[in-house]
């Protein structure tokens, strides 16, 4: 029995508005992945400047327009830069840097984050309040006490001078409490019926439930610190003591920079942090879709 014309017309109005939708949808769809696709391209593009200026010429980089490709593809600049710099030193001490300051922030910062978050003892608030104002303290101001303080104990020029007064942060602090305050009572309870004290609960039970927000300081602190110029600069004069960031400052000449061994030696520095972001990804995006998540 064929169906009355105002049912066809009704079931041919439902078709056609999800036809509409279907193609709203794949419209704002497109558009999404272009605006994504441009900021991929503004992201991308210092790297490929930087691997295209280590490919040319000194003459070629004081062009004037500048060019885009290089006229002779040349890879010599990735061999002089281990001769202009003792770039093998400097990296095993920006490693040194990174490492220590980020170890050190995730034992310390955990450890002080989960005694505001967990245990009740007086003055808690006040405390955490005065851990908070070195927020608004700006870093400049701390460095010439801890310049005294590192001449005072003899380690000018040395590897620990890089990273002992980065082993604390009262940002990681903040953030990890905020993680520790959102994780159930109940779980503590549990363990200490049990009879867990409270270091094995801080270490078996909570810090492994916390995991993505360790993941995410650690990120935020490798970068960091294997970026800190200002630092280094003061507290270590010796080449051979110098991490990779004050290092390349010395390329910069006054009268003339030579870009393409500047731009090979950023480029290099610049790998270590890509490949712990790539290895780490997965937890930095999970500790910020949990932090929009959670109250």
């Amino acid at each position: 029995m064929r169906e009355s014309s105002p049912r066809r017309r009704i079931k041919a109005g439902r078709f056609n508005a999800g036809r509409f939708k279907a193609g709203r949808f794949n419209a704002g769809s497109v558009a999404t992945h272009a605006a994504l696709s441009l900021g991929a391209v503004v992201m991308v593009f210092p790297f490929l400047w930087q691997l295209l200026t280590s490919a040319k010429s000194l003459a070629e980089t004081a062009k004037v327009p500048p060019t885009f490709l290089p006229d002779t593809w040349s890879w010599s600049s990735y061999e002089e830069v281990f001769t202009a710099l003792p770039f093998r030193e400097m990296l095993v001490n920006s490693l040194l840097n990174t490492v220590g300051r980020t170890v050190g922030q995730l034992v310390f910062c955990s450890l002080a984050a989960y005694a505001f978050a967990r245990m009740q003892f007086k003055g808690r608030n006040v405390l955490f309040a005065l851990f908070l104002s070195v927020l608004m303290v700006p870093s400049s101001l701390l460095v010439l006490p801890q310049y005294d303080i590192i001449q005072r104990l003899g380690l000018l020029n040395s590897a620990p001078a890089l990273f002992l007064p980065g082993m604390f942060s009262a940002f990681g602090t903040f953030m990890l409490r905020q993680f520790f305050l959102t994780l159930p009572k109940e779980l503590e309870e549990a363990a200490r019926i049990d009879g867990a004290g409270s270091f094995r609960i801080f270490w078996s039970v909570m810090l492994p439930l916390v995991r993505p927000a360790l993941a995410a300081l650690a990120v935020i602190t490798a970068m960091w610190s294997w970026n800190d110029l200002l630092w280094p600069l003061i507290v270590n004069t010796d080449p051979e003591k110098m991490p990779i960031s004050a290092g390349l400052t010395s390329l910069e000449g006054q009268f003339e920079t030579n870009f393409p061994v500047m731009m090979a030696g950023s480029l290099i520095a610049s790998l270590p942090m890509l490949l712990v972001y790539v290895f780490l990804q997965r937890h930095f995006v999970q500790s910020v879709a949990l932090s929009g998540s959670k109250s």
